[in-house]
């Protein structure tokens, strides 16, 4: 059975989609694209049905990721089918708290950042969608920055799994 990841963060058009494309490749490369399933959502539903933000295809696509997306609402019938949901903020972090429906669910949820020791105590991803291309080059670098400590937790996990 695969190990699931979704990543979660307000509309699901900007981080989560773009967290989503970074962690996908990371497992890829690291020869794990048929153990881990990645995903993402956003806490409410505004953009469901739509792509993702322009801004972050763009960024996505000149960095050398994949971008195809369909937003979508997290729903927390979902929890017993993920092993991790990663919050891109406090605020995600909180929602998504609420969600879940057991202690269990509950401690599946962590914050992206929590996974980049260089992150210090600020652990959000700041949300890009009020600003401008920078904002967006930001988020990628602390999306790659978390990605790597994220994978390294995820094939410690693969590792404790018995056949």
């Amino acid at each position: 059975m695969a190990y699931r990841v979704c990543f979660v963060c307000t509309g699901n058009i900007c981080r989560s989609p773009m967290a989503e494309h970074v962690f996908r490749r990371r497992v890829e490369e690291a020869g794990l694209g048929d153990l881990v399933e990645i995903d993402s959502a956003g806490t409410g539903g505004w953009h469901e049905g739509d792509g993702a933000d322009p801004r972050t295809v763009s960024v996505l696509d000149e960095n050398g990721y994949t971008s195809a997306h369909t937003a979508r609402r997290f729903r927390s019938s979902w929890f017993p089918a993920l092993d991790l949901v990663i919050a891109l903020d406090e605020g995600h972090l909180r929602e998504l708290r609420e969600l879940a429906r057991t202690p269990d669910e509950a401690a599946r949820i962590r914050l992206l950042r929590s996974y980049d020791p260089a992150a210090g105590t600020g652990l959000d991803v700041p949300d890009p969608y009020y600003g401008d291309r920078e904002e967006f080059e930001e988020c990628l670098e602390m999306v790659e920055a978390a990605s790597e400590g994220l994978l390294a937790a995820v094939r410690a996990e693969l590792e404790g799994r018995t056949p």
